[in-house]
């Protein structure tokens, strides 16, 4: 689409958005954050689904086209003009009959830059604002002037809430525990440690006839007098516990009872690309973190792969993370020490992530157990993977969204035939990239 029509058709997208909400009145669940904040919105959905009418953002829309194409409930017409004059029409509808609507939407919400945050909030104003997370080095750090900045702008979500709403936040990082200070009266913490008010303890590994394939944890809640046991199956990872604390969080704040949402938490399906488990050639087992990177899912990943029991080869195929400025050289260092740490062979695509591989090398790993491949070589590494996959093979494969690393999970899953539904990217305009 060309700029300037894509500045007009946002522009109306927008204002037939805004009609709409005032119309309705819907009640507005809105997540934002560094990282986290598709799986987070997942969750929410999925432990209010059967309870009340409720609508989520598709995928990832969580900007000034995306939130009001959830607020509309249309889809993505990517290039097609005649798709965008249609949602057009469908927005008219909404507005001029009445229709159908839900009465709670879970909107996720970005930020690329500044302003973008506080646009949006000022027209969705939510009843409850879910913060994730706010990393010392977070993606989309290079658009802004320093990461103190970024967390400014997450915090203008909070800012925009409703006088009645509730702040739900991550209470185990700096950044969000002073976002948190400064909304006491209003904000409910969740998170490991022992001062929040939603608590995850006994997180362990679930297994399913002897193959682990999810997880299971105690959720603890102040005054409460007895845990409650959850399980969410699919994915690996403590961020996917932190998405689903801060799910139960949000349940309890709209009168779900806690039964009903860690039943809906238990159906949950992880979105692709997402710390996913994926089978594997020759009976190795994926963890499928795709979908893009940071230094904090990075290194989530990471203790993921090292924490497997049984696993007999560890292999992290880690990719460029992109949009962190003047502090990529240095992070993709850390990730190189946090890899030979946790893996036991390293493959890096990419130029950044050659700083992964001196750091590898650096810090312990043989060089013997690297390899490296150029910008738009995920397929090539992928192909030349197989050979070293069997039994008790596991694969993390993680980098950023331009990357494609999708396209290594693809040359090394049991069931190709099944990307369409199981990888991230898998959309005809995608593809064609």
């Amino acid at each position: 689409m060309h700029s300037w029509l894509k500045e007009v058709v946002t522009a109306l997208l927008m204002w037939e958005a805004r009609l709409v909400l005032k119309k309705y009145k819907p009640r507005i669940i809105a997540v934002t954050g560094n990282a986290g904040k598709t799986s987070t919105k997942d969750a929410i959905f999925a432990a209010l689904s059967g309870s009340v009418h409720v609508r989520k953002s598709d995928k990832s829309f969580n900007s000034e086209i995306g939130v009001p194409l959830t607020v509309l409930g249309c889809k993505n017409a990517w290039s097609s003009p005649m798709g965008w004059l249609k949602n057009l029409a469908s927005g008219l509808g909404l507005i001029i009959f009445t229709r159908d609507y839900p009465s709670w939407l879970v909107l996720e919400v970005g930020a690329d830059k500044p302003g973008d945050i506080s646009r949006l909030a000022k027209m969705i104003r939510p009843d409850i604002a879910v913060i994730t997370s706010i990393p010392d080095v977070p993606v989309h750090v290079e658009f802004f002037p320093s990461p103190d900045d970024l967390a400014k702008e997450k915090r203008e979500l909070a800012v925009h809430m409703k006088s009645s709403g509730t702040l739900v936040i991550n209470g185990d990082e700096p950044r969000t525990q002073a976002v948190h200070k400064e909304f006491e009266e209003r904000a409910v913490s969740y998170g490991f440690e022992g001062h929040n008010d939603y608590r995850a303890s006994s997180d362990s590994y679930a297994y399913v006839d002897g193959t682990v394939q999810g997880l299971e944890f105690r959720m603890h809640r102040k005054g409460a007098p007895d845990a409650v046991p959850v399980v969410i199956l699919g994915a690996l990872g403590r961020p996917r516990i932190y998405s689903a604390l801060a799910a139960l969080v949000v349940a309890d704040k709209v009168g779900v009872s806690e039964a009903r949402a860690v039943q809906g938490l238990a159906a949950w399906s992880p979105p692709p690309g997402r710390m996913r488990i994926v089978r594997g050639l020759k009976g190795a087992l994926i963890i499928d973190d795709t979908y893009n990177s940071s230094p904090l899912a990075a290194k989530a990943a990471l203790d993921t792969l090292i924490d497997l029991p049984k696993a007999k080869k560890r292999i992290a195929v880690l990719g460029d993370m992109l949009e962190l400025g003047k502090f990529s050289v240095e992070a993709h260092k850390e990730m190189g020490k946090k890899a030979a740490e946790c893996a036991t062979h390293l493959v890096t695509i990419g130029f950044r992530a050659r700083a992964i591989a001196e750091s590898a090398m650096d810090n312990g790993m043989s060089e013997k157990k690297i390899r490296q491949y150029e910008h738009g070589e995920a397929a090539r590494a992928g192909k030349e993977l197989e050979s070293d996959m069997g039994p008790g093979t596991v694969v993390l494969v993680k980098g950023s969204q331009s990357m494609r690393m999708e396209r290594t999970v693809l040359e090394i899953m049991a069931e190709p035939d099944r990307a369409a539904e199981l990888l991230v990217r898998q959309e005809e305009e995608w593809i064609a990239r």
